[in-house]
């Protein structure tokens, strides 16, 4: 008889191009070898570069969604990408209040690569007092944790030491991205983690590659996956950045009507379930 895989939830926006938010978390689920099943938080018309227009869900929407899916699979873990707002924020904080059992992923998204605001005032606010504590893991990059601590990460001691500060103030674990991170200029990327109470440093080559959209989510997703296989969270992190780098090296390109159009590969050669 064939074994059935676990089923990870993913709660984030519908993104068009289907490079990042929910899509790209699904495709992540199924390369890292989860059933996926997602919650629409919001519709957002986007291209690689653009954000056209974001329309949320209505709260009550969002929550018939959580229950659905709760009440009809054994979802083993979950992650939050996109929330909008406050209201948005609090359906989660419910949800995960309830189901206290379950990790949870915060990718605290804040802006779109091209700049456009995804989290109001009001959900930042909701996101830092009332989900990052009930939170498994946060993976901010270098200004969503500015924005956690309300203090500028300028130099290697700041960055190396924000992850212990995020965990002091909100209780969660913490894995800090090294991409956005302007001194990091070498040959290798290092991300920076507090995981019980020790650091951590993850490295992987920096790649000589596009800037393509929905790293963020594809590596929280893939995260929130090998939690749901069971894995610790240090060997979890150290397999999904092992799998960010192979979709990065072989990453997807079109010619379109605007140019060129780069994706990354969510089924990268030799790691497709």
């Amino acid at each position: 008889m064939n074994s059935s895989p676990p089923i990870a939830l993913t709660i984030a926006g519908s993104d068009s191009s289907a490079g990042a938010g929910l899509q790209a978390d699904l495709k992540a689920f199924a390369a890292n070898g989860v059933y996926g099943v997602c919650a629409v938080t919001a519709v957002v018309a986007e291209a690689p570069g653009s954000v056209m227009r974001a329309q949320p869900v209505d709260p009550t929407l969002l929550r018939t969604q959580l229950e659905s899916v709760a009440s009809t699979f054994p979802v083993a873990a979950y992650k939050t990408g996109m929330l909008a707002n406050g209201d948005l924020v609090g359906e989660v904080v419910s949800f995960a209040r309830t189901h206290p059992e379950l990790p949870l992923v915060v990718d605290p998204v804040l802006v779109a690569g091209a700049g456009s605001v995804l989290l109001d005032d009001s959900g930042l606010d909701r996101l830092r007092s009332e989900l990052l504590p009930v939170a498994r893991l946060v993976t901010p990059n270098l200004l969503e944790a500015e924005a956690l601590l309300g203090a500028s990460i300028r130099s290697m001691a700041d960055f190396a030491s924000a992850p212990r500060q995020i965990h002091e103030r909100y209780g969660c674990q913490v894995l800090l991205k090294a991409g956005h991170f302007s001194d990091n200029n070498g040959s290798i990327i290092t991300d920076r983690a507090w995981i019980d109470g020790e650091a951590y440093a993850f490295s992987r080559p920096r790649l000589n590659v596009p800037d393509v959209h929905g790293t963020g989510c594809m590596l929280s997703a893939a995260i929130t996956a090998r939690l749901a296989l069971g894995g610790s969270m240090a060997a979890s992190i150290e397999e999904a950045s092992r799998y960010l780098s192979e979709a990065l090296a072989r990453h997807h390109r079109w010619t379109g009507p605007r140019g060129g159009i780069e994706a990354l590969n969510a089924f990268p050669d030799g790691l497709q379930c």
